[in-house]
């Protein structure tokens, strides 16, 4: 009998003795949380800064001269987007756009300065931004691989609490959940920036 067949059979063994699961998973957690949205987003922005992202707020028809004012002030001259990301978010941007597609090699992505981004869903209470690869998202290497992700999120899909924010998600689509740039610390808690995804983290708050 090789490994695999050994490790199966225990599996096997252990489901055999294994008491017989509910039928029904008991879901008693606090859910339907609301918050004014003026609350909701100082609540997110406490988070997003304490998380060391940079926060910045406009309004809807703002919105273009904002994203140009973010990616100008990190040096950005090539930026990547996903295929499905509205084309007027950018008009205001000088530098080339590059749209993503499955055909570009993830390694290749590293030489984009900034990705732009929207997003599906945000916990404020967390500080989560969940993106579900959705087209105005894109895959998950085109959030990972550059070093900074400009991430666009609306007033309106923003929720108080992990359950409420859950909530909103498809649960058959890839979810990436981004709280605050890349960073993790070593057995000596030396923070290292960078190991996981974007070393920088813009978020746009657009009411």
């Amino acid at each position: 009998m090789s490994a695999r067949e050994t490790i199966l059979a225990r599996i096997r063994d252990a489901q055999t003795l294994a008491p017989p699961a509910p039928h029904e998973i008991p879901r008693e957690y606090r859910t339907g949380r609301t918050l004014p949205d003026d609350q909701r987003i100082d609540l997110l922005v406490d988070r997003l800064v304490d998380y060391k992202a940079h926060v910045h707020r406009c309004a809807g028809e703002d919105l273009p001269d904002t994203l140009a004012q973010v990616l100008d002030g990190i040096g950005a001259l090539r930026v990547g987007v996903p295929a499905g990301l509205d084309d007027s978010w950018l008009t205001g941007f000088t530098g080339d756009v590059a749209v993503d597609s499955a055909d570009v090699p993830a390694p290749q992505l590293a030489d984009l300065d900034a990705v732009v981004t929207a997003s599906t869903v945000t916990c404020a209470e967390t500080g989560t931004i969940f993106l579900d690869g959705s087209p105005d998202q894109g895959r998950r290497a085109l959030t990972l691989v550059p070093d900074v992700h400009v991430c666009v999120v609306t007033v309106g899909t923003v929720e108080v609490g992990v359950p409420e924010a859950i909530a909103r998600l498809v649960p058959q689509r890839p979810t990436t959940m981004i709280s605050g740039p890349s960073a993790t610390s070593d057995i000596e808690l030396e923070r290292v920036e960078g190991v996981h995804g974007p070393r920088n983290l813009h978020v746009v708050i657009v009411s």
